[in-house]
């Protein structure tokens, strides 16, 4: 229930209201406190209405975790979309769309982490946490597997997951840094680190991957 649901959830604009001011709602007041009635305060709608969506607050919760995951794939999925890119260009857009806007976010690391904090105490969250990182690996592999053939690599399916996994790692920590908003370095950098980061761990000739970041600062 991650970026098909996302998909799936987004046609009905009420019901993602209600999941986009719950994640609200969490980020502000905890999971504990984040109550029916404020919710729907901040959707606008009814504390009724919101029963004939979900029959509890927990399963709300948990769908609106399901939406935040599915956002954040989704994301990175359509930045990476485009019909005339090059293996790499598309590779390299999906890898830079989680340090912008709106991946790159303190209230989605917020949410993140405190999502997280259940996958190990309640069964529905860690399905929800597996299936979205799945989700996740399978673009990232759908990705690299063009790539590693252009560059004349190997590209067994092995090897792309056991790549897509080291990418996500790399992704996953420099998302967490750039969100936290620490100041120890200018965030806008982090695009160009993770490619160059990538490049290394894809074992790819220097600028394969950057220099379609330069491209794309220059459309812009």
């Amino acid at each position: 229930m991650t970026r098909r649901a996302y998909s799936r959830l987004s046609q009905d604009r009420r019901r993602t209201d209600l999941l986009e001011a719950t994640l609200s709602c969490v980020a502000d007041l905890g999971l504990d406190r984040a109550g029916a009635r404020q919710i729907a305060e901040r959707a606008g709608v009814s504390a009724g209405l919101i029963r004939h969506y979900f029959p509890s607050k927990d399963e709300m919760v948990r769908a609106a975790y399901a939406y935040l995951m599915g956002q954040m794939t989704a994301a990175a999925e359509d930045s990476g979309a485009g019909d005339e890119q090059s293996p790499e260009a598309a590779l390299a857009e999906v890898i830079a769309a989680n340090f912008a806007s709106p991946s790159l976010s303190g209230v989605k690391v917020s949410l993140w982490a405190t999502f997280v904090g259940r996958v190990r105490v309640d069964p529905a969250y860690a399905d929800i946490h597996r299936e979205g990182y799945r989700e996740f690996l399978d673009l990232l592999e759908a990705r690299i597997h063009p790539v590693l053939v252009a560059q004349g690599g190997p590209a067994d399916p092995s090897r792309c997951k056991q790549l897509a996994i080291a990418l996500n790692g790399l992704i996953d920590g420099l998302w967490i840094e750039g969100s936290l908003g620490h100041g120890l370095y200018d965030a806008r950098r982090l695009p160009a680190i993770a490619l160059g980061a990538a490049e290394g761990i894809l074992r790819l000739p220097d600028t394969t991957l950057t220099r379609h970041l330069a491209l794309e600062d220059e459309r812009s």
